[in-house]
């Protein structure tokens, strides 16, 4: 063999090394992006969910739409949907809405809350990540009238007088207000009460009103719903959009240790993200990890809470999630918006006392003992929705029922509800919780301003039991 041939069997020698090295670098590579790209992907989830949310939200004329409306300004629910009006799953018949996004790059906002005599009210305030962060109200602040500057990050001056200072943690940020509504008969008192929520740039406060800017942009998407954009956005594009995000949005204090994960796949705060300067294997680990980040959210979400007496109900990690990623996602995803637990839970029925799903089909007792009545320092419902969350249409026109209607308690001190379709006779009207004729049901208790003991685990909701 001569020299020459020896030398052509090096050189193929060395390139099929060199390229099995090569692959074996690759390899691991790729799986720890894969890693990490589920990480981002559920880490990500709720700041993209939070900002398509926003930008469909803000994408409207003023009063055109409740709750959607300008950035800068409430858009307020004015009245409770009736039977026929099916546009928003597991509405609350106990407050209404006041929705406000706020827009904080160029100067803080103050918010002003009106007297509001002692009735119940809660004005929750979410960053972009969807935490809570402050909540003027009853329960913190009081019902005298109130006005608090929200301030980006940063931000570095001298407030008015009278006015009180709120740190947001970033520049844009949704407020969620209730305010409590006994009724349609209440109807024009909290009216007067939501006129009173209103929205001042700092540098007209003491002036004159002025009008918002509304800029409506065609781009937008409006008719696809905001979990579906999410759901279906290719997935280096959600990645690319998550970096965007977070140029003006910042991470938490406490995501240090995820940041660093999230550079060694080229994303990081303040910087664009290109996946199509990454190895082919590197974006197609990544275009896997978004999808399994997706499946990882819809497979935890039935058990992400406990479940007591068929009742699926959390007491912590709500609001405010820390550095449990997961669960914060999967609130994004289920019912984005949550509050605080100390100032509502909601506890949701999966199942009757036997394991089995409520069906219209069926007769239903909620029993309380005396010493089971919900505690609570403001009030609490029992809503009834049908198998797709909407409120159910009835002979007497009821949709929830709770501690603000005359109930009729029983000679011990305990109180039954009866959950079904027919009327269960005038001596249970008053107790009685329509359902639908047939199908699964769907309930959802609301306990505003939780005593401690629901706080803190020593209180569930009983179990809800079936009649023969």
């Amino acid at each position: 063999m001569g020299r020459q041939t020896i030398s052509r069997w090096g050189v193929l020698t060395l390139l099929i090394t060199s390229t099995a090295a090569a692959n074996a670098q690759t390899e691991p590579a790729a799986q720890e992006a894969y890693e990490i790209g589920v990480e981002a992907y559920v880490y990500f989830y709720p700041l993209v969910t939070t900002d398509v949310t926003r930008r469909i939200s803000t994408n409207v004329a003023p009063d055109q739409i409740p709750g959607f409306g300008p950035m800068n300004q409430f858009s307020n629910f004015r009245e409770y949907p009736d039977a026929d009006t099916k546009i928003v799953v597991r509405v609350n018949f106990d407050t209404l809405y006041s929705s406000a996004w706020l827009d904080l790059t160029k100067e803080p906002m103050v918010l002003s809350a009106p007297d509001t005599a002692g009735r119940y009210y809660l004005l929750p305030m979410l960053d972009m990540w969807s935490d809570v962060f402050a909540v003027p109200g009853k329960r913190t602040s009081g019902t005298e009238a109130g006005h608090w500057a929200v301030v980006p990050p940063g931000w570095v001056g001298q407030l008015p007088e009278g006015v009180s200072r709120i740190d947001a943690p970033t520049p844009h940020v949704w407020i969620i207000g209730r305010t409590q509504t006994n009724g349609p008969k209440d109807y024009s008192a909290v009216h007067q009460i939501q006129d009173g929520y209103l929205i001042t740039p700092l540098s007209q406060w003491g002036k004159p009103p002025q009008p918002v800017e509304a800029a409506v942009d065609p781009s937008v998407d409006m008719k696809t719903p905001p979990l579906e954009q999410v759901n279906n956005m290719p997935p280096l594009d959600y990645f690319k959009y998550a970096a965007e995000l977070m140029k003006v949005n910042p991470p938490h204090v406490t995501d240090w240790s995820t940041i660093a994960r999230l550079k060694r796949i080229g994303i990081e705060p303040g910087q664009s993200f290109s996946p199509e300067k990454l190895d082919p294997a590197i974006q197609d680990a990544l275009s896997k990890a978004a999808k399994d980040g997706l499946q990882q959210l819809r497979q935890n979400a039935p058990t992400i809470t406990p479940i007591v007496n068929g009742w699926q109900m959390s007491t912590n990690t709500m609001g405010v999630y820390g550095n449990f990623y997961l669960k914060r996602a999967i609130v994004a995803m289920v019912g984005l918006g949550a509050n605080q637990p100390e100032d509502a839970i909601y506890p949701n029925n999966l199942t009757d006392a036997d394991g089995k799903p409520l069906t219209g089909e069926n007769n239903y007792v909620l029993h309380f003992a005396k010493d089971e009545i919900p505690p609570v320092n403001a009030f609490w419902s029992l809503t009834m929705y049908d198998a797709e969350g909407f409120q159910v249409a009835n002979s007497i026109n009821r949709f929830a029922i709770g501690d603000r209607d005359a109930l009729t308690f029983n000679a011990d001190g305990s109180l039954d509800l009866y959950i079904q379709h027919d009327n269960p006779g005038a001596d249970k009207e008053s107790n009685w919780l329509p359902a639908p004729d047939s199908g699964v049901l769907g309930m959802t208790m609301r306990l505003y301003s939780p005593k401690p003991e629901v706080l803190t685990g020593g209180w569930a909701p009983p179990p809800v039991r079936h009649q023969p």
